[in-house]
Parts: structure tokens; sequence; C-alpha cells
């Protein structure tokens, strides 16, 4: 998905951009990239994270670089910051995004007179370039920033930095977070709430859909007012958010705490042990061992010393590959144990069926599967969740063609989507069996949006029920 952070202060803040972009790691595999702003003007690096960590790759340029200013990322695709001058300008942009309409807004922008885009990733436009090239067609910067939120379907979150100071720009929709921290002559940008407490920084604000605001060692300033309507991403409680993270005033560990209680209460399983994949599903599983009273263990440990998350490949059979290769057996909390595995969600199947062979390979007699979230049922149209352009990746979609043949409507898919109705269970059996599990009982939508504890007109849930 990506992440960003941005640092304003009194005194050179390299060190603190370094960490604070650092902290954002989990959130993207391909790119990792900064950008200094200080006395001899702006200083960029950028460099391909796939094959080594972000401080890694980082750890020469930042004994270079120097500035009171700076902004920097975690991306999942494209190469950014970008450095671009316009008549508003010299100025360093990052963005998360997804953009949808992308063919019709290059369209827009060829015919006002654009002449051609530079950054290329993989063929397609740099999303963040196309957001650039959007700000550019007003004369007022903020009007600008304005215009490229309303003008993407999709999502767009912003930090543009000039000579005046960091712009930082919530999506309109707030589907993904902005949040302000503040110390002593300093203020700081962040995705990740907790990227910048080891910073010194406290919190300071979180920014509503749609505001935009300027930052300076000296303020944070608002620029335009946030919108009263938000669909932000119930998937960042869920799994995209680190377990020290916070949105809307709702922590993410405890959410999955709670999530998981909730599952415990309808369940009626009764394995030896309750274990969760790591990393995501471990704090689910904690929660449903706790209300359950059934132990909680861990039968299997990830090897991360090689491998942690933020250099996983964003090929999905490497990804599986290696997530196969770094979960350990400890044979004795498996063999001969009836397990209950929660995992964050279901989505292609893969690497859960894998898991479970894993584990029955090691002798577990029984293997008892309960994603934290609902059956995903359409792709998500908002976040970088998954690239394929195909819904037919997710096992729901594949068991739901089959079993309708290959007439799937939307008001069939609904009828999917419902918990009590008979197409829900038959779909539900028929992933049981394709992936091997002893038993498969998915999150409750219900129970999971009662877990975020936010009014759930807030809450985004299209890829489980279609619902905008």
């Amino acid at each position: 998905m990506g992440g960003f952070f941005g640092a304003a202060s009194a005194q050179d803040c390299v060190f603190d951009l370094f960490f604070g972009i650092d902290y954002h790691s989990h959130l993207g595999t391909k790119r990792g990239g900064m950008v200094m702003y200080g006395e001899n003007g702006f200083d960029r690096a950028i460099h391909n994270i796939e094959n080594a960590p972000f401080r890694t790759k980082f750890d020469k340029d930042i004994q270079k670089m120097s500035g009171r200013m700076g902004i920097g990322c975690i991306s999942d695709y494209e190469p950014q910051p970008l450095l671009v001058r316009s008549h508003h300008g010299t100025y360093a942009i990052t963005t998360v995004s997804k953009i949808n309409n992308m063919e019709e807004l290059t369209k827009i922008l060829f015919e006002n007179g654009h002449s051609h885009f530079l950054e290329m990733s993989g063929g397609d436009i740099n999303a963040t370039e196309m957001v650039a090239c959007l700000i550019n067609q007003k004369e007022n910067l903020i009007e600008g920033i304005r215009y490229a939120l309303e003008s993407v379907d999709g999502s767009v979150s912003i930090l543009l930095m000039n000579e005046k100071g960091i712009y930082a720009a919530r999506d309109k929709c707030g589907r993904t977070p902005v949040v302000i921290g503040r110390k002593k002559d300093a203020f700081c940008i962040s995705f990740e709430n907790f990227a910048y407490r080891n910073l010194g920084y406290k919190d300071y604000k979180e920014l509503g859909p749609g505001e935009i605001v300027v930052v300076t060692d000296k303020e944070c300033k608002t620029l335009s007012a946030p919108g009263k309507d938000m669909k932000i991403c119930t998937f960042l409680w869920v799994y995209y958010g680190y377990p020290a993270s916070s949105y809307e005033g709702t922590s993410v560990e405890q959410m999955r705490y709670e999530c998981g209680k909730r599952m415990a209460k309808r369940d009626q399983a009764a394995p030896d042990i309750v274990a969760g994949v790591p990393d995501s599903g471990i704090a689910h599983a904690i929660g449903y061992a706790n209300e359950s009273g059934i132990p909680f263990s861990r039968p299997f440990i990830k090897y991360t010393p090689t491998w942690p998350r933020s250099f996983m490949p964003t090929i999905q059979s490497q990804r599986d590959l290696i997530a196969k290769m770094k979960l350990l057996a400890v044979d004795e909390l498996i063999r001969d144990k009836s397990l209950l595995l929660i995992d964050d969600s279901i989505v292609r199947g893969t690497q859960l069926r894998e898991t479970t062979e894993f584990l029955y390979e090691s002798g577990a007699k029984e293997v008892h599967i309960r994603p934290a979230c609902p059956p995903l049922l359409y792709a998500c149209k908002y976040l970088n969740f998954s690239r394929s352009s195909s819904e037919m990746d997710l096992i729901t979609r594949r068991v739901i063609t089959r079993l309708e043949d290959g007439n799937v409507t939307e008001e069939v898919l609904k009828e999917y989507a419902d918990p009590e109705s008979p197409k829900y269970e038959q779909m539900v059996e028929e992933i049981r069996k394709e992936l091997n599990f002893t038993t498969l009982r998915f999150n409750r939508l219900d129970d999971m949006l009662d877990s975020v504890g936010i009014d759930k007109c807030k809450l985004c849930t299209y890829c489980w029920n279609g619902e905008e």
C-alpha cells in the first residue's frame, strides 16, 4: 500500500525523517525515497528495497544529507518522492494513492496541453506524477491540491514540500490516515502515528477527510477544512496497520483482541490450542484464547532475521514461497494436537493451504481455520491491497463462479455475502474442502465492525459486501 513521513524543524531533521520513514516499512515492498530541503535546495535519494530493508539502503545517504525540512516514503510500486518544477515553483511530492481513472485523466491532461509523462513505472504512468500534473492545472497551489483530491477515482493522500513548508492532504474520503506530531521547534506528518513517538513527538492532530494543512517548524495551519463524510479502510485494523498504531482513536492491537473475542463467542470448536498466523493473526488469536479459555500457543515461528516484511517480493509466486520458508514448526506443540488457527483473511488461499498442509505434515490431528474478517468478495478499488487486475484471483469468486456455472450477478453476490444464507454456507464449505481445513468459519461483518468501535457509516466495507 505504501506510507509516508515528513518533518519540519528549527534544527537539522534528517535523522527524524530517516527513522520516521523506516517505521513505515511494513506498508511497502518495492521502493523507498527521501528528500531533504536545506541551504543548497533539494537533495533526493530513491532506492529499490525489494532485496534489502530501507535502513541499509539509505544509511550512506543520510550521512551526506541535511536540512530543516524533509519528506519521504515507503512505496509498494512507483519510485517517489518526485521533484517537480512548475509555475508553482519547484517542489517535492509523494503520495499514497490508487488511481482507477488514469486513462481518463491522461486524456484530459493531453487535451489541456500537457505534453508527456516521464516517470514511467513498469510501463504505467507514475501515480505520483499524475497527481503533480493535476495540481499544476490550477494557478493556486492549494486549489491544485483540492483539484487533485477531487479528480482521482480511488484514493490519494499527499505530502508536498517547497521552500515555504510541507503541505499535507488527506484523501477526500479519509480512506487512509494522515496524522500530525509535535515536539519543541518541530512538527511531523505521518501515515502511522506510532512512527514518531520514539522520536520525541507527541500526538497533535489527525487530519479529517479532504483536509489540507501546511506545516513548518513553528506551526500547523489548516488551509482547507475537513469534510464530514469518511470511509476509512477497515482493513487497516484487521491487517495493514502495525500493532502499535491507532486510527480514529481506535488501537489496532486492541481492535484485534476484540475481534478475536467476538469470534470466540460465536464458535463451538474445542481445539487443544489457539494460534495465530504470524504476524497479523496473533493478536486476533490472543483475543480468542482469552475469551474461550483455550490456551494460546505458537506452534510455528516466523524466521525473520533475513526475511522481514520490508523486503518481501511483489511477485505473488515468490511471496508464497518465502511465506512458506519463513515458518518453522515447533513439533511438540503440533504433533497429535487439534489446532485452531486464526489468520487476518483468506485472499487467494494459497499460503493458508500450504500452512495447513505444513501442520498436517508436522503431525497435527486437526486444523480449524478462523479468518479474522468475512470472505473477500470484491477486489479493493481504493487501496493497493492487491495489484491483481482480476477478481478471479480471490478464492471466493472462483468458488462462486463454479457454483453458479459462471452466471455471477450482483444479486447473487449479495446472497453469498449474507452469513445467514444457504449460499454463504455452501461457499464456505467449498472453500473448506478445497483448502483441506478441518472446519472453516469466517468472522462476521457486524462483529468485525463492532470491534472497531467507531460509527459504522465511517468505515469502508467494499471488499466484503460491495457497498461503497
